[in-house]
């Protein structure tokens, strides 16, 4: 039997989200419609942690995920991971930090009056610069703990999550791709 952690760009990534529907309340509709008939071929998980933040966008709706996805958090106390992923992630956040001051004091250098279009450049080039490539959120987190944890192949938009999972060797699947697999099963 297949097992699958679930992350929020399932249903909430609009690239991802269209093969089961239009908003993340109809694609957690669309998803459990297709999903319940592979019950014997395939198990589906997700952290408590990320059932809330997919509450966020999805409200009420995402307690029908109930019926077929299973709720669990990863043994954080008993999952051992290489240090050396330790030391490459911590190298990538000094990196990161340096980036974003040097980007920080480009923007204080510069003298053009229209501040708000200079503060918006400034937050779209900061966060691609700090978070994109990164797991950036305990959610995040969670959800390859779980999978490490359980054998499982995470399914996921997210480039942190992808990145992460490659160097602690947990498999994974394009969130967008996600619904090919479901009918092949």
């Amino acid at each position: 039997m297949e097992r699958f952690v679930l992350d929020t760009s399932l249903f909430v990534n609009p690239a991802c989200r269209t093969q089961f529907g239009k908003d993340p309340g109809a694609a957690i509709k669309g998803f459990v419609k297709k999903a319940s008939s592979k019950k014997n071929k395939a198990d589906f998980f997700m952290p408590p942690i990320v059932f809330t933040e997919l509450e966020n966008f999805a409200g009420k709706d995402v307690s029908k995920l109930a019926t077929l996805v299973k709720k669990r958090a990863p043994n954080v106390y008993g999952i051992f991971i290489p240090a050396a992923i330790l030391y490459s992630y911590t190298e990538d956040v000094r990196l990161r930090i340096n980036k974003g001051l040097h980007l920080a004091e480009e923007y204080a250098r510069d003298n053009t009056p229209d501040n708000a279009a200079k503060v918006n450049k400034l937050r779209e080039r900061y966060r691609d610069s700090m978070r994109k490539g990164l797991v950036d959120s305990k959610e995040d987190l969670e959800i390859i703990l779980l999978a490490y944890e359980l054998g499982a192949r995470i399914v996921t938009a997210d480039e942190g999550i992808i990145r992460l999972a490659n160097q602690i060797g947990v498999e994974w699947i394009e969130a967008g791709e996600f619904g090919n697999l479901l009918k092949a099963l």
